[in-house]
């Protein structure tokens, strides 16, 4: 029979199988000296040929939920973590019939789905775009008169801005359409798009945690490159921000705002936001954290813990000492791909070093890679993290 200290160390993390977040998840628990079980999203082929201890299917969260749920009432645990979006409503389910403090499901299903995050916003009058719902099998020749432009297409379900685009003219709109329904039957997602407002200004990020609905600012980053598409994708990330501390305030109201209505209560949250004339309006809202490799920069209290440890401190019940971030300046570059082909090699990394302080560059691990333009789904193979 365990005793009550095995159960208070063990944890569930959830972890997809092409993720580059677990690391610093598993590296954090081990830290921490806790027990970790893995459940790995794995097809059935596979987990019967590698035989982890909690082999899981993401695309089916109901099942896999039911798994978890098993495991862990034959071996307690205190926490499940999703270190991903794509596990969220499966430890949020998991986490509702085992009784422990996490959001609803509807939350977790609501802070992953663009389309179900919007009604939650509209329905709380937290401003956001104005939207409409379509499905893939819709004709955009029969619809693109009649929505106002500039717009912005998007998938409901995919994350790293895959699939959106923006379109400033009835002919754009029907190019982004087809390239967008394109990428969602390639990845097998949701089968709907979003089409909103294209919202003008200046774009924020972010990170914070909740606990018990409340909501604690940890970093505000700015993103200094204009995001005016036609594609979004992500390049530079600084923190502290320097916008003026009120519009700071203002960001930060907005986020708690968008948590509530979402139904967000527990753990990490990521917030996209746009900053205009008229006020703070919502991108998304993601519970998670930051994604990427972004979260190196950010260390917490006198014992410099890193993102991942303050997480999973709080899902444990563990004392989190203080949720100030180290003082000083940091940045992270996601070096864009601007477009299809073989790369060959990288040069330049010495004379980073000879200006900042480079705590990491990833790259993928062959140099002789395909890589794809940002306009069809694929991985970032580099990032530049700086302080």
């Amino acid at each position: 029979m365990l005793t009550p200290e095995q159960i208070q160390n063990r944890i569930i993390l959830l972890l997809g199988s092409r993720t580059y977040r677990a690391n610093p998840f598993v590296d954090a628990a081990e830290r921490l000296g806790l027990e970790i079980v893995k459940g790995i999203n794995l097809p059935k082929e596979l987990a019967e040929y590698y035989k982890p201890t909690l082999p899981l299917q993401f695309a089916d969260p109901m099942r896999a939920a039911d798994d978890v749920i098993a495991y862990a009432k034959q071996n307690p645990v205190r926490t499940i973590l999703a270190v991903d979006d794509d596990a969220s409503v499966i430890a949020a389910r998991a986490c509702e019939e085992l009784d422990i403090s996490h959001n609803s499901p509807d939350a977790a299903y609501a802070a992953k789905n663009k389309f179900a995050m919007r009604e939650r916003l509209r329905e709380q009058n937290v401003p956001s775009p104005r939207y409409r719902l379509f499905s893939i099998d819709d004709d955009p020749r029969a619809f693109a008169p009649s929505l106002d432009y500039p717009c912005v297409v998007k998938p409901t379900m995919l994350s790293a801005s895959q699939g959106v685009i923006r379109a400033n003219d009835p002919g754009e709109l029907i190019a982004a359409f087809k390239r967008t329904r394109a990428i969602i039957r390639k990845t097998g997602s949701d089968p709907n798009i979003l089409i909103e407002d294209y919202i003008p200004g200046i774009e924020v990020a972010l990170e914070g945690i909740l606990s018990g609905g409340r909501l604690h600012p940890l970093a505000l980053f700015d993103k200094p490159d204009p995001l005016i598409g036609p594609f979004f994708e992500e390049t530079i990330y600084v923190t502290p921000s320097r916008l003026a501390r009120a519009t700071q305030d203002a960001i930060f109201d907005g986020a708690m705002r968008a948590c509530a209505a979402i139904g967000l209560r527990e753990g990490p949250i990521h917030a996209e936001l746009r900053v205009n004339d008229a006020g703070v309006w919502i991108v998304e809202v993601a519970g998670r954290s930051i994604g990427g490799l972004c979260a190196k920069i950010l260390r917490f209290g006198t014992e410099e813990i890193s993102l991942e440890e303050l997480i999973i401190r709080q899902a444990m019940g563990l004392d989190v000492q203080s949720l100030a971030r180290e003082n000083r300046a940091g940045g992270v570059m996601m070096i864009p791909i601007p477009s299809a082909g073989l790369l060959n090699g990288v040069a330049g990394i010495e004379a980073a070093k000879a200006i900042f302080v480079l705590l990491f560059f990833r790259r993928a691990s062959s140099l002789a890679l395909r890589s794809l333009s940002f306009r069809r789904p694929a991985l970032r193979h580099f990032h530049l993290v700086l302080k």
